[in-house]
């Protein structure tokens, strides 16, 4: 006979402490606001570019109403010279792809004035460099951008093309020569996350404005005006001007914060 045998579970049983799961990353920001260069040429021109500009696309805008395409092609040249000059007599420069957070660099006392319009003509070729990026990465992604949010693509190519190209040199340039193409700026770029300054306040004042521009588009007052894509080049430079002024005067330093 075989004696039966009875195994009883184990009542001891082993608890697996798991880790304590590590503390999410905070992401703190590492960009101040823009500081103008320190010089009387800067301050000077600072208060002028947009009026420049403004007044550069009001004279224009009878024959932008009569013709879009050949008036946005000529007007793409004086603008784009004219954002080369605010970038070369009033920002700082990016070095090696690492913003300097302000404009230490102040003449001497023992230093000539003359000095100053040779350090000018050293922030040519990165202006130029900055606009070589506006032309070639900025204005074909607000292109697709403008398509995307239900610009005509098969009857305007043309149109839509100027149309972000103009908004990119008013949104990217300044940023391509202020931060270059260091990737932590970037970052906060695309994620909306620069303070408040000129430059920032000029890119989300064009974005703004240009959705706004959309607005008379489908109303049926059969004006001229209203034809793609006078409008939203009319809201972008409109938008461009009033965001200047706010990041410099009303929001300076402040942050755009999305609520999660």
């Amino acid at each position: 006979m075989s004696a039966a045998t009875t195994i009883s579970p184990s009542t001891s049983t082993t608890s697996t402490s798991s880790p304590k799961d590590p503390p999410p990353q905070i992401w703190i920001p590492t960009s101040t606001p823009i500081t103008l260069l320190p010089t009387s040429t800067a301050r000077l021109y600072h208060h002028i570019h947009p009026i420049l500009l403004l007044s550069l696309f009001y004279l224009s805008f009878p024959l932008l109403v009569a013709n879009p395409v050949s008036t946005l092609s000529i007007l793409l040249f004086p603008v784009a010279g004219l954002q080369m000059l605010y970038c070369v007599l009033c920002l700082p420069i990016a070095k090696n792809g690492v913003l300097p957070v302000k404009a230490k660099a102040k003449l001497k006392p023992g230093v000539k004035k003359g000095k100053e319009m040779g350090v000018v003509w050293e922030r040519v070729v990165p202006a130029s460099l900055a606009t070589l990026l506006t032309f070639l990465l900025a204005s074909p992604l607000v292109t697709i951008f403008l398509i995307l949010f239900g610009a005509p693509l098969t009857t305007h190519f043309a149109h839509n093309i100027l149309c972000g190209t103009h908004m990119a040199l008013l949104m990217f340039q300044p940023l391509f020569y202020v931060y270059g193409v260091d990737a932590v700026m970037w970052r906060e770029i695309c994620s909306a996350f620069l303070p408040w300054d000129g430059v920032w306040g000029g890119t989300v004042g064009t974005m703004l404005g240009a959705w706004f521009g959309a607005v008379p588009i489908p109303l049926d007052w059969d004006r001229e005006w209203q034809k793609w894509p006078i409008t939203i080049v009319t809201g972008a430079y409109i938008g461009w001007a009033i965001g200047r002024l706010a990041g410099e005067f009303l929001f300076k330093g402040m942050r755009i914060q999305f609520d999660t």
